[in-house]
């Protein structure tokens, strides 16, 4: 972890209602992602309250089994969108079936090395590699767990 928090007084928002879909999802007893918090790895906010990630962001085609999301770093050196893309990617392969294709980007002009983290994120090899790190593995599963109960 860092020494000193990268953005040490971010905005924050409150949270949105969420209005309930109505369309069927994967399964049952599926997670709607849409409604899924997960925690900043730097503060104890969800990614939505820093308004890094909204349902807006967030794209689910079904029939063509594709995923989109685009989320905006609190600031354009951000050194933990990697991770923050990695949270993102965990936590929808517990949502979606294997067979859905996900793509995971920063916003366009929000990031200072916006290609290469885009890069980064949608690379499976260089995504399989970082979660077997167990350091940065464990900093992914504190943001999905924390905002299961916390949040």
């Amino acid at each position: 972890m860092t020494l000193g928090l990268i953005n040490p007084h971010p905005v924050v928002h409150a949270k949105k209602e969420r209005v309930a879909r109505t369309e069927d999802l994967h399964t049952d007893d599926a997670i709607d992602p849409l409604d899924v918090d997960i925690k900043d790895p730097e503060h104890p906010y969800s990614l939505e309250q820093l308004s890094v990630l909204s349902e807006e962001s967030i794209t689910v085609d079904d029939k063509l089994g594709r995923i989109l999301i685009t989320f905006t770093p609190t600031i354009q050196h951000c050194s933990m969108a990697t991770v923050i893309g990695l949270c993102l990617r965990v936590k929808l392969k517990h949502c979606f079936p294997p067979h859905y294709k996900v793509d995971i980007k920063v916003s366009p002009g929000s990031h200072a090395n916006e290609d290469s983290v885009n890069k980064q994120l949608n690379d499976k090899e260089r995504v399989a590699a970082a979660l077997e790190n167990p350091n940065l593995r464990q900093l992914v599963e504190e943001c999905l767990y924390s905002s299961e109960h916390e949040l």
